[in-house]
């Protein structure tokens, strides 16, 4: 019966991705009714899941930190795709686009996403320890990149407003790009052991690898999962753009909501590393993403804006740029001591609702 029930879950995971796909082309272009509505969601939320799964199946074969780097960067691909996609069919009225995806990533993932994580597990754990060898350079890296690319284009003086020279913006993109692949050479090749989780409470290391076949599957379905997981979001959007509007709330709101959805995956396999105190798991999941999203989107948008000669806005408000700096701040505080309790958790949170407040209520 064990075996059974083993077999049949392993097809569910097999079916999921692939029905979810199905109910993307089914319903692709099409308005949505309650009933297809309830249907994408449950959808979605199936695909999430099943998405986690075969990312746990790759991680338990090429082993930490390259297994949370699969997820980061397939999610974050597929991410940057979508953006891409919506500059090129938005026109000038999509410049902000990017900013306001990369700025929404970086709070949700370092406010929303952390805070539960060390909140959930500090509830279950106590005292939570994680590298500071491993958390503190991915921090520095991603201070640099937000400041470089969502602070300093409003304040240089070449091209007027929130924006940058053509020059500048090539060497943003390269500079984005070059010390992303740095980060990637030093947590998977060169200081590979600082990004390790402490094996004292790893059970997933008696646990035997998957085989390369098995392996080859999770991968293909993973990518199948993450892309039906970008459609479903997108087929919600303009439901939740509907409701944004009946609710008389900013625009905006509509990129945190996709952005949300489209990070749900990651967010589900941090959380449930926190629960297994695999608080490193969590922070290489949730500050990889972080980081993907800067060193992959600003390159991608950069090129896109200057093929299609339309104007590309980086720079954040002054609103923005305080709570940017707050979070950067509170990150730091968060992760220099190595441990972690309840109490940060509550405070990434709070910084989170504040985000969220002030977006619907500017």
């Amino acid at each position: 019966m064990h075996k059974q029930q083993l077999s049949a879950a392993a097809w569910l995971q097999v079916l999921v991705p692939c029905l979810a796909c199905l109910v993307l082309a089914l319903v692709w272009g099409q308005p949505l009714g309650w009933a297809s509505l309830a249907l994408v969601t449950v959808a979605l939320l199936a695909t999430v899941l099943a998405a986690v799964h075969h990312a746990e199946v790759i991680a338990l074969r090429v082993g930490e930190p390259l297994g949370t780097l699969v997820l980061a960067l397939a999610v974050t691909v597929i991410e940057v795709a979508l953006v891409v996609a919506l500059m090129m069919s938005g026109g000038e009225a999509a410049s902000a686009l990017a900013r306001d995806t990369v700025f929404a990533t970086v709070m949700i993932i370092c406010n929303g996403v952390i805070g539960l994580c060390l909140l959930l597990g500090a509830l279950r754990h106590h005292a939570l320890d994680f590298r500071v060898e491993g958390t503190t350079p991915a921090l520095s890296v991603l201070a640099t990149l937000a400041t470089l690319t969502l602070v300093l284009p409003s304040l240089t003086s070449t091209t007027p407003g929130p924006t940058l020279s053509p020059s500048q913006l090539v060497f943003a993109g390269l500079v984005s790009l070059t010390l992303y692949g740095v980060f990637i050479f030093v947590q998977t090749v060169r200081h590979r052991d600082y990004f390790l989780p402490f094996d004292e409470a790893n059970e997933d290391e008696h646990l035997p690898p998957p085989s390369n076949a098995a392996t080859a599957v999770s991968f293909a379905l993973l990518l199948l999962a993450l892309v039906a997981v970008v459609g479903l979001a997108k087929l919600l959007a303009p439901s939740i753009e509907a409701a944004v509007e009946k609710a008389g709330v900013p625009h905006g709101v509509v990129g945190i909501c996709v952005a949300l959805l489209v990070l749900l995956p990651e967010t589900w396999a941090a959380v449930r590393a926190a629960l297994r105190n695999r608080m490193q798991t969590s922070f290489n999941l949730a500050l990889g993403s972080a980081l993907a999203t800067i060193g992959l989107s600003i390159p991608a948008v950069v090129v896109t804006a200057m093929v299609l000669h339309m104007p590309l806005t980086l720079g954040l408000g002054s609103k923005e740029t305080v709570l940017l700096a707050l979070t950067l701040l509170i990150s730091t505080m968060t992760l220099s001591p190595g441990r972690a309790t309840v109490l940060q958790g509550a405070v990434h949170l709070v910084l989170f609702a504040v985000f969220l407040f002030l977006s619907v209520v500017p």
